[in-house]
This record gives structure tokens, sequence and C-alpha cells, in this order.
């Protein structure tokens, strides 16, 4: 089938079929114009007749260009996709993109505060209802490494602060976990449940939630991450920028510190909720950097 017809095709279908917005689907079709320039110049006019070693070669291309490799992955998923409706839909008899992997994104590891830098974060809300809230939120992330959709998602039901202060986090995939409550995250939370909360939930109509917002509702993800970003900038910390402090930046600070102080990784992982130890394994990479810097200004013989 002509390549340009084939491309309309399959435009088509993620239009009226899979329904993709209009941005995602001039993103696919720039990536895949980029696509039929490359096997035109290289003398192919016809779907049928790309070998697998084309859509390779149009992988190293990208990525020799300077193609980021983040993009790089989006546009060999939109050829990918493209081969796969060719061959369901018979216009190709086999699907030679298949076997072609895009890229793996680079391993970002993630961003945590020191602990100066926290002390600053939790140090800025005021002694209004509004302010004890914003108080308690920010504890409440940092002293048990919640999501901030755990966090707003949580009930009073879920908070037991008497004797050893836990509280009860619902996770992805309807996953639980028993999660111990830190002294200034206890006391904040007390603050805010006796001299601020009273006065929020007597706007509204009545919420289990922990965390409500003015009107007396369930806080939300949003205004919860607009408490972090105003808290941060009030705080001298970057707002914007790869280094900006973001939603997850009080659980990354959570894992980072609590394997800095000798926490085991297994303990960590139960702790964030993570269903793979892989997953938490990320954070002792950022462990090992700080223990170079240290190393290479504290030892006599570093250099």
């Amino acid at each position: 089938m002509i390549l340009e017809r084939a491309i309309d095709s399959y435009l088509d279908h993620l239009s009226v079929e899979r329904g993709l917005s209009r941005n995602t689907l001039a993103s696919y079709r720039r990536d895949l114009e980029r696509y039929s320039e490359a096997l035109t110049a290289a003398g192919i006019a016809d779907l049928a007749a790309v070998r697998s070693a084309d859509v390779t070669a149009h992988l190293a291309g990208l990525r020799a260009g300077g193609l980021a490799s983040a993009s790089a992955a989006r546009a060999i998923s939109a050829v990918r996709g493209l081969h796969r409706f060719a061959t369901r839909e018979g216009l190709v008899a086999a699907d030679v993109a298949a076997d072609v992997k895009p890229p793996a994104p680079p391993r970002r590891l993630p961003k945590a505060l020191d602990v100066d830098q926290v002390t600053r974060l939790l140090d800025v809300a005021d002694d209004t209802p509004l302010g004890l809230r914003d108080k308690a939120l920010l504890e409440f992330l940092y002293g048990t490494g919640a999501r901030i959709s755990e966090a707003v998602g949580a009930a009073i039901d879920d908070l037991d602060l008497t004797g050893d202060p836990a509280a009860v986090l619902h996770g992805k995939g309807g996953r639980t976990r028993l999660v111990p409550v830190g002294g200034y995250a206890k006391s904040a939370l007390e603050a805010y449940l006796v001299r601020g909360r009273p006065a929020l939930a007597a706007k509204g109509r009545g919420t289990p939630a922990v965390f409500l917002n003015a009107r007396g509702g369930s806080l939300s993800r949003q205004s919860a991450w607009t408490i972090l970003h105003r808290a941060a900038a009030a705080a001298g910390l970057p707002v914007e920028g790869p280094h900006a402090v973001s939603p997850h930046t009080l659980r990354h600070s959570y894992a980072t510190h609590l394997l800095d102080g000798g926490a085991d990784v297994r303990v960590v992982q139960e702790l964030l909720g993570h269903a793979s130890v892989t997953t938490t394994q990320v954070y002792t990479l950022v462990t090992v950097d700080r223990l170079r810097e240290v190393y290479a200004t504290a030892h006599p013989r570093a250099r």
C-alpha cells in the first residue's frame, strides 16, 4: 500500500476508533511524516516494501540527529503502531516493526531536598485554619511518605494518633498499608484537627476527609500541589526548572533520608507501598551519590 495512504488510514483510525486528542494526533502525524520522508529518501514508497532493518535505521537516524530518547521513543511507538495497524488490516503481510524496541529513557534519579530545606519548607505555614491545614498536610507528606493522592484521600478514621501514631494509606491498585506517623506530623495533625479543621468543616456538608478546602469540602490534588508550590516559594526553594519542588519531592526526600539514616531498603519499600523492591532501589543511587560527595570533600586522600 502507498505509504502516504497507509499513514492517513492509520491516523483516521486513531481519531475515530481510539478517540485520541488533537494534540496527540498532531504529534503522531509529525512522527509519521518524518518516517515517510526517511523511507522516501531511501527509495521506499510502499509500506509493504519496508524491512525491519529500515525501521531500525530510522531509529538510529533519530538518535544521531540529536532527538531526545523520550521523543525518539514516542516516534518509534508511532511507527510500530502504523505497522501493527497495517498488518491487522491486511494491508501488508507481516509486522516488520514488531521487534524494534524504542530506546529506554535515561533513569532519572528522584529529586530530594536536604534536611535543612525540608525544615524551611515545613516552617512557612501560619496559625489560621488554612495555615494549620497546610502545615499538617506538608508534615503528613514528609512524615509518612504518602503520595499526594493518598494524603488527600485520607479519612479521619484512617488516623490513629494515640499510642504509636499511625495512618492507613490507600495506595495504587486498591492496596492499603499502615505507616507510622512521626512526632512532628502528629503534633501538626492534632493542632489542625482541634483548631483548624472544625472551622473549615462548618462551611461544608460533612466530608470524612482529613484535609479540607476553604469551603469545607475535600481538598483536591491540584489544591494540595498549590499548597506545596506556595510553601516552596516562601521557603526560597525552586518552583520552576529541572530542580523545582514537585508533588513527589517530599516523598522522595522521605525515602532518601530513611536510607541515609540506615533503614533497610525492603522496609522503605513497604513504607512507600512499592510492589517491587526494584522500584525502591533507585533511591539507593541517590544515597550513594551523597556518600561520594561527602567522601570527596571530607577525606584527606580523596583527591
